[in-house]
């Protein structure tokens, strides 16, 4: 019964993302086509220097590919050793999961799944992948912040950017309470009926029984492996600053493709706008933050930077182009099965029989 009414609640929240995507994607097309719109934007990307795209794509890839050193320096840390080929094959099968399947498990639950084919300290290689997700993302906060504070501050934003925040918080409160709720309730209803019932109540003794057991276990081992991050503060910072550098690096790429595309605003809106897209683009409301990313980086780059609504949502486009071409060595590796050790070796290249 829990596992049917989890596996419903699974594909309810896959269906509102797959609508979310649905409505986004129409109301663009609607637009796009009133006035001379669709003219605009066709006449954007013919003029568009496809030099200039190839230069974003490859800034991105390597970006990409420098960020498996992340992962991989984060794996090193707690004593994994992957060979550095198997981290970046991992990284770009994440980067396809995440950019084509509609998923609720998405690629970083995939990388954290295959990433422990490689080794017997699995709870370890899992916990990376999350570690890695949440320094990325707290290094993205870290970029919008810095650049807003650094150049934009000063401009008289500061009342618009309350009113989009103060709606953003709107939009989530309103998409999770109903969810949050309906779970609840089913959940209660559940453990009423189970407690109704000597078997059920068995059950439901013998399951806190095992969840205690083995939370206690995770605890430990979760215990161990912050306090091997903290003793490693050196590598954390690395890790931090790469992570900046490589962001800001594939913003400036985006930037000189917007430069292309004749939107005339400074990078400074870039380092924010696109920043801050990204973590919108994170929240669990869309799959893989389509439409959320492209929307937001419309609106902002229109509402804070002054572009014209058809170059502005041409960038959101090529932004979501490149992302997909980058992601599609991922599917070769699936494909091939490169994503899965050759022969299974544990750590200091040991095999096992």
């Amino acid at each position: 019964m829990p596992n049917t009414k989890a596996g419903k609640s699974k594909y309810v929240l896959i269906f509102l993302r797959i609508l979310v995507v649905a409505a986004g994607v129409t109301w663009a097309v609607v637009w796009a086509w009133r006035g001379q719109r669709w003219s605009n934007l066709a006449a954007i990307f013919l003029r568009m220097n496809l030099g200039v795209f190839a230069l974003t794509l490859s800034i991105f890839v390597i970006s990409q590919v420098m960020l498996a050193s992340r992962w991989w320096l984060l794996l090193r840390t707690q004593s994994v050793f992957i060979c550095f080929g198997a981290v970046v094959r991992l990284l770009f099968l994440g980067l396809f999961y995440n950019n084509f399947l509609p998923s609720s498990v998405g690629g970083d639950l995939l990388r954290a799944w295959y990433v422990t084919k490689h080794t017997d300290k699995r709870f370890e290689a899992a916990l990376s992948v999350f570690v890695d997700r949440v320094i990325g993302l707290l290094s993205t906060v870290i970029i919008a912040i810095f650049f807003y504070w650094l150049f934009l501050r000063d401009q008289g934003c500061t009342s618009n950017w309350k009113l989009v925040i103060g709606n953003l918080k709107l939009v989530i409160t309103n998409y999770q309470s109903p969810i949050t709720i309906w779970l609840a309730v089913i959940l209660a209803a559940v453990f009423c009926v189970l407690l109704s019932y000597k078997q059920g109540r068995r059950l439901l003794t013998e399951a806190w029984s095992y969840i205690r057991a083995r939370s206690l276990s995770i605890f430990e081992k979760l215990k161990n492996a912050i306090t091997i991050y903290c003793r490693n503060p050196l590598a954390i910072l690395v890790v931090f600053g790469l992570t900046f550098f490589l962001q800001v690096l594939a913003i400036t790429g985006f930037w000189f493709l917007g430069v292309n595309l004749g939107i005339t605003a400074s990078i400074k809106y870039y380092y924010v706008i696109f920043a801050l897209s990204w973590v919108l683009g994170s929240l669990p409301i869309s799959i893989g933050g389509v439409v959320v990313v492209e929307g937001s980086l419309a609106y902002l780059f229109i509402h804070f930077a002054g572009v014209q609504a058809e170059a502005a949502l041409a960038l959101a486009l090529c932004q979501r182009m490149v992302w997909m071409i980058a992601s599609l060595p991922g599917a070769a590796i699936h494909l091939v099965g490169a994503h899965l050790p050759k022969d299974f070796f544990i750590d200091y290249n040991k095999s096992i029989n």
